[in-house]
């Protein structure tokens, strides 16, 4: 069973040697895995850091968009490139902690029995942010919940596991990282949430637009719920989870 942990970075100088390291050491005679670094398009020394570690770690792999195409398509050029079967995903800030990552592939590979399980997502009880950036995402959150009853409490959590080919299958589009658990469901798989620590940022500064998150995520989410009305999944005799 390979692990594949996509990393999405944009201008973390600072904060990718740190969490190169975590990610490693919680993973190290665990699994077989490897580190993919998304550089998208970064304008600080984002790639030379990545560059010297590259040099470190033989797990490590880095990809480098020429010109930022947001998180949505990193995520989706990490999954592509991916040798695993099975993706994590983890923000590039450090503010989501390496240590929960085998919680998230515990729960997908042995899910309850009633669950046809693809995706297992962070839930950030206690976010260590801002006060505009927590009630935001809680307003964001219940809405999204309410319209498109995901079934998720923090679904913008960048902790999130999930098999590859699941992921390859869904509709792309940008922002769509925001509703990979509507997604997920709208393809006919279960999802679960597992509480996760969340840390204070150490280095570097929020890439956070509250206004600009807005518009964007009231386009998504009609078009998001335009989705689930025309999706038509077939319902199977049998389920089986999957351990391959």
């Amino acid at each position: 069973m390979k692990i594949s942990v996509v990393v999405p970075v944009y201008n973390e100088t600072g904060n990718i040697s740190p969490l190169l390291q975590e990610i490693s050491d919680v993973l190290k005679g665990r699994y077989e895995y490897e580190i993919i670094f998304v550089n998208d398009g970064s304008t600080d020394s984002t790639g030379d850091e990545l560059a010297s570690e590259e040099t470190k770690y033989s797990c490590l792999r880095v990809l480098t968009h020429r010109k930022s195409c947001g998180q949505s398509t990193s995520i989706r050029s990490g999954v592509k490139a991916a040798k695993g079967n099975i993706i994590v995903t983890l923000d590039g800030d450090g503010q989501n902690d390496p240590a929960d990552i085998p919680l998230l592939i515990d729960k997908l590979l042995h899910p309850p029995q009633d669950l046809y399980l693809h995706m297992v997502v962070g839930y950030r009880k206690k976010r260590r942010d801002s006060g505009i950036k927590r009630i935001s995402s809680k307003v964001a959150n219940a809405v999204r919940a309410r319209l498109l009853k995901d079934n998720t409490p923090d679904t913008g959590c960048g902790l999130k596991a999930f098999y590859r080919d699941t992921f390859l299958e869904l509709p792309y589009f940008d922002h769509m990282h925001r509703f990979l658990p509507a997604l997920v469901r709208r393809a006919g798989f279960d999802i679960a949430s597992v509480e996760v620590n969340h840390r204070f940022r150490q280095r570097g500064v929020s890439k956070y637009g509250t206004i600009d998150r807005l518009v964007a995520g009231i386009i998504d989410l009609l078009g998001v719920i335009w989705l689930q009305h025309r999706s038509r999944v077939p319902e199977y005799l049998e389920k089986t989870n999957r351990h391959d």
